[in-house]
């Protein structure tokens, strides 16, 4: 009975994973975090397969991609939340090279398991699961889309947990799944629950844009207004930037900023994302930044003034960032913006032109 039972729990998690794999491929087969989302649960799939203590032994052939999904899926976890969250998160090469070399040495783990590779894959368990949890709780707030803001808790959080708890008490001795060469009927509970609330969580927000997009939102495009716009609202935030330039203060917070307009937070949250299309609250904070820092890079009164004074003044809290940010919005640095000087009106430049093919021209 309790073979059977483990074995229907997984095979429902297995079902699960690879409908919402489908699912989140054909919605979204171009979005970098779509593909990361498909292959964390086909690599969820592939070690509700292999922990099972049905399946108790040394590697076999037929086991070595499933070995390789599993092992290698801490990374794939780190990545998702990664990207699923922030949007200026980017994949660099060195990203599928860690997960190639985890992939590899959960199949050698397999078939040499006197090896100490077990215990280095079960730290890393931990350390990914860490840094996918530091990583969600320092871009929660700032995040202006309600519903990933929900989404990401649960996933983040329950799969952080299951996989801390698995790590735990494999590091403390405690067989688990096919260490014990028996059926694991609670490990195997826990793996469908999970998997259930989170291919509901994802179907259900398989076409939300708002989640799932290939590129950050233009700032220029507004979300739909799910209600009309608070008029006066959006008017005390645009005094605040520009007259008071709230931007200026360092470490300012959307809660910091509601409470100076006297607001609740979801209201101005509300606002910033559907009003002015902004996703994420730092992304609003730093254009009003760079705007700035634009305008007095072009100032002939501040033309001596260093690059990293104006970027202080303007609520950057170091150069490194500024640099980033500003390179991602004009795509030159901050020196090469201020050689180019401002540019010459359509109207006077056309005049330079006529004076210069009509030297009788006055």
């Amino acid at each position: 009975m309790g073979l059977a039972l483990d074995w229907a729990l997984r095979g429902g998690t297995v079902a699960l994973t690879l409908l919402v794999a489908v699912t989140l491929l054909r919605a979204h087969p171009a979005v970098v975090a779509a593909r990361l989302g498909a292959l964390f649960v086909t690599g969820g799939a592939a070690y509700a397969i292999v922990s099972a203590g049905a399946i108790h032994g040394g590697g076999t052939i037929w086991q070595i991609p499933l070995l390789a999904l599993s092992a290698a899926n801490n990374v794939v976890f780190w990545l998702l939340a990664c990207t699923l969250f922030d949007d200026g998160f980017r994949l660099r090469w060195w990203h599928g090279a860690v997960w190639l070399a985890f992939a590899l040495a959960g199949t050698v783990d397999a078939f040499f398991p006197t090896l100490p590779i077990g215990i280095a894959l079960t730290l890393s368990s931990l350390v990914f699961a860490g840094l996918a949890i530091a990583r969600t709780l320092t871009t929660w707030r700032a995040d202006l889309i309600e519903r990933r803001r929900r989404l990401r808790l649960f996933i983040v959080g329950a799969c952080g947990l299951y996989i801390a708890t698995i790590g735990i008490l494999q590091l403390a001795g405690a067989p688990v799944g096919r260490e014990t060469g028996n059926p694991s009927v609670p490990a195997s509970l826990a793996l469908f629950a999970i998997a259930a609330i989170v291919a509901g969580s994802l179907l259900r927000l398989a076409d939300d844009q708002s989640l799932f997009v290939a590129a950050p939102l233009p700032t220029a495009t507004p979300a739909r207004p799910s209600e009309p716009v608070d008029k006066e609202l959006l008017t005390a935030l645009e005094r605040s930037m520009a007259v008071d330039r709230a931007h200026r203060q360092e470490g300012l917070t959307i809660g910091g900023l509601a409470e100076k307009l006297g607001v609740p937070e979801y209201r101005l949250r509300r606002l910033i994302n559907q009003a002015l299309g902004y996703r994420n609250f730092n992304s609003f904070l730093n254009d009003h930044r760079i705007a700035e820092v634009k305008a007095a890079l072009l100032d002939p009164a501040q033309v001596e003034v260093p690059v990293l004074t104006l970027a202080l003044d303007a609520g950057f809290s170091s150069l490194g960032p500024f640099n980033r940010a500003f390179k991602a919005d004009t795509g030159l640095t901050p020196s090469q913006f201020r050689r180019q000087g401002p540019p010459i009106p359509e109207s006077a430049s056309g005049s330079s032109t006529s004076a210069r093919t009509n030297p009788s021209a006055p």
